[in-house]
């Protein structure tokens, strides 16, 4: 059945700001403080906190084993099958031995199974936190000192130290920040900062794996232009590369490469990817050991892997001051990449992921790792979506993962002769999607060049400063990049939509027409102190009047009219004089002297005695004569031009809240406004506004809610009702 169109009306009283509140029955709310519910204690509460802080407790005893179960064995055991190759080669990466990238891909994940709200993501070892970790051992722990030998051994320990120690900081800053609900910082760090930032980190990987494929034994460079440093240092040195290094990476590569097309090509038919990594892995280590690549063509091999776990080591204190600084920055950096994943997979799947427990989960996975000398993990983006496309459901998946990587812990004899750079291979040929975040460039061409300028920033500054120095040039300069946006954004004056109450810009509505006699004045951004006399200098442009010349003008004519009148004074103080010498000397009075010029003499006398900065005022408030002569003080008695207009209306619906220099601007507006005989209102503002407005004491007896409205329409109709300033909030002129 079609539905009848139908005529709405409505008909209501004018509502200002007192009216409405009247009406309404407004109440400001009530104060909650919120520490006193922290501290209550009770069964509930308990049951409730411990619940929230370990989810497993709630969705574990409502497994669904019949339908999840094979799905996530199968799942787990895809990701285990990826995990394994990318956890040697991580820690390759990270410029530690390749057993603590498997350390890394049993502790945390198992943690996070017990903590995390995600369902879908893989946590474990991952590129980008890696290159931050490597960045951070290789200054504290250089590849060699002056001389050419090198203690492996102990270079290798250190390095560990330095490692674990990181991840008990990053653990501490998350869970930290995760217990104060601090998860809202990572909304600072939006999706372009991000995207560019990963892109950067992703170029940062692939030079650092350059010496792996071509053999190469180079200095350590950090800190600022260490990227630019090592790339000229590889370029340098490539004559003394090893043929047989780079032939192996050459195939490792290509095979990768083939095996991710054919899976992408064959995706729906098969029920999970073909395990490229591991296969490569394989025959790799087989053809190594069989060829022996390490003696007859000088091919770097992984070398000696120990088997079991190793036992829990206290970090080292005194590594804390130097950590400091990039241990926040890789805890944002993993809680950024871990959180984005998180909700987009949350969205899918229609389920909600708890941004503070994320935090404080991550957080004790990397703190619980340090201690068992794991390195800094995050979530892997790849490893992530083969867990959801092979039917993972839960983090059962990740449990099933972690078992299996501890088995391969318990039991690892196999890549003894794995080269290193087949595993430099896999890392280059697993960037193919952080490097294809190079699109973006196009697309928020088109898009949003303010984001693109986020991009190219961020890109640009972690190039050349390192990961840690330039994630905090990204992140100030898209705070200051939203500053100066809001600067300057787009004031308007609206016009009405003919047989509407609705008000629109003129300058993009072609049909809305300015009411005679009102303007109204948009800003499409709140007012606040970087702003404010952006907004009163828009104002006064957009309203098509000179405010200040105009003021300007009217104060120099007062000015002259008072000393004109001053003059007048002193003339006839002058005369005074000359009449009492006359009155003194002389004989005869003149008895026939009326009463009125008596009373103007003493009239007079009151004018001598009073300071010349009052006499203007109390020559216009005393006398009948006075008080009947028209005021001089008038733009049309002055002889100046007079506005077009009689009232303004300010639209504040975009303030979001008021500071000190938003309420000086406003009261200035109505001042400056009103000097030229053009009455102010605000409207639209929102409730929390108004309470602002109270608490700033903006309201007084010269502007009142009465001067508020509940919508722009009501000030329009209002203005027009009343041409003149508002009866009991009188104009107030200055005079000097």
């Amino acid at each position: 059945m079609e539905l009848r169109k139908q005529d709405y009306h409505m008909e209501r009283p004018l509502l200002n700001q007192e009216h409405l509140e009247e009406l309404g029955h407004w109440g400001s709310a009530p104060r909650t403080r919120q520490w006193r519910t922290w501290l209550q204690c009770s069964r509930a509460r308990a049951h409730a906190l411990l619940l929230q802080r370990l989810p497993i407790l709630v969705w574990l005893p409502r497994y669904p084993v019949r339908d999840w179960l094979l799905g996530d064995l199968l799942s787990g055991l895809s990701v285990a099958i990826m995990q394994l190759p990318q956890g040697l080669a991580y820690a390759l990466l990270a410029g530690l031995p390749p057993v603590f990238g498997l350390y890394s891909s049993f502790y945390p994940v198992f943690i996070y199974f017990l903590f995390g709200t995600s369902r879908h993501i893989s946590v474990g070892t991952f590129a980008v936190m890696s290159v931050m970790v490597g960045s951070v051992t290789e200054s504290l722990a250089p590849q060699a000192l002056n001389d050419s030998t090198i203690n492996e051994t102990a270079r290798d320990a250190a390095r560990v130290q330095v490692a674990s120690t990181l991840s008990v900081l990053v653990g501490l800053f998350q869970v930290g920040l995760g217990l104060v609900h601090f998860g809202f910082v990572v909304t600072y760090l939006s999706e372009p900062l991000v995207r560019g930032y990963t892109t950067a980190a992703a170029v940062q990987v692939f030079v650092s794996q350059l010496k792996y494929v071509f053999e190469l034994h180079l200095s350590s460079h950090s800190g600022p232009l260490s990227l630019i440093y090592t790339v000229l240092e590889v370029c340098w040195k490539l004559p003394d590369s090893k043929v047989g290094t780079m032939v192996t990476a050459a195939v490792a590569g290509v095979v990768l490469v083939l095996v991710k097309l054919l899976n992408d090509k064959l995706q729906q038919q098969l029920p999970m990817p073909i395990p490229g990594e591991l296969l490569t892995l394989i025959g790799a280590t087989s053809i190594s050991y069989g060829m022996d690549l390490k003696h007859r063509f000088k091919v770097s091999v992984v070398g000696n892997i120990p088997t079991g776990l190793v036992s829990p080591v206290a970090p080292n204190a005194q590594l804390f001051s130097k950590l400091m600084g990039s241990a926040f920055t890789i805890a944002l950096v993993g809680f950024a990449i871990a959180i984005s994943l998180g909700k987009i997979f949350a969205l899918r799947h229609s389920y909600r992921v708890d941004s503070n427990q994320e935090l404080v989960a991550l957080g004790l996975s990397n703190l619980i790792g340090g201690i068992f000398r794991c390195f800094p993990v995050s979530c892997s983006m790849s490893r992530s979506l083969v867990q959801e496309s092979t039917g993972g459901n839960s983090q059962v998946a990740g449990a099933v993962s972690s078992f299996f990587i501890l088995l391969i812990i318990v039991k690892l004899e196999l890549f003894h002769d794995l080269p290193k750079a087949v595993l430099a291979a896999i890392v280059i040929v697993n960037l193919k999607g952080m490097l294809r975040q190079l699109s973006d460039i196009c697309s928020l061409w088109k898009a949003n060049r303010a984001d693109l300028l986020i991009w190219l920033v961020t890109f640009i500054a972690t190039i050349l400063l390192n990961l840690d120095l330039g994630l905090v040039a990204a992140v100030i300069f898209s705070l200051l990049l939203v500053v100066v946006r809001t600067q300057r954004p787009h004031y308007s004056i609206l016009g009405q939509v003919p047989d509407t109450d609705i008000y629109r810009d003129v300058a993009e509505y072609s049909e809305a027409k300015e009411v005679p006699g009102v303007k109204v004045f948009r800003s499409s951004a709140t007012v606040y102190f970087a702003n404010a006399e952006f907004y009163s200098d828009a104002l006064k442009q957009r309203c098509g009047v000179d405010v200040d010349l105009l003021i300007s003008q009217k104060k120099k004519l007062l000015k002259k009219q008072e000393q004109l009148k001053l003059k007048q004074l002193q003339k006839e103080k002058k005369l005074q004089k000359q009449a009492t010498s006359s009155k003194d000397t002389s004989v005869s009075i003149n008895v026939n002297t009326s009463l009125e010029d008596m009373s103007n003499n003493v009239e007079d006398c009151k004018v001598m005695q009073v300071s010349p900065g009052d006499k203007m005022e109390d020559a216009t408030a005393s006398g009948q004569e006075d008080s009947k002569a028209p005021d001089v003080s008038t733009l049309k008695a002055l002889g100046l031009p007079q506005p077009d207009f009689h009232s303004l209306i300010l639209d504040l619906s975009a303030l979001s809240f008021v500071d000190t220099v938003c309420l000086k601007s406003l009261k200035n507006i109505f001042r400056d406004f009103r000097e030229i005989e053009v009455e102010v209102y605000m409207a639209a503002c929102h409730s929390p506004v108004v309470s602002q407005l109270e608490a700033g004491h903006f309201f007084d007896a010269s502007v009142t809610k009465k001067h508020l409205f509940a919508s722009v329409h009501d000030a329009v109709t209002f203005a027009l009702q009343h041409p003149r300033p508002v009866p009991d909030s009188p104009v107030s002129v200055t005079r000097l």
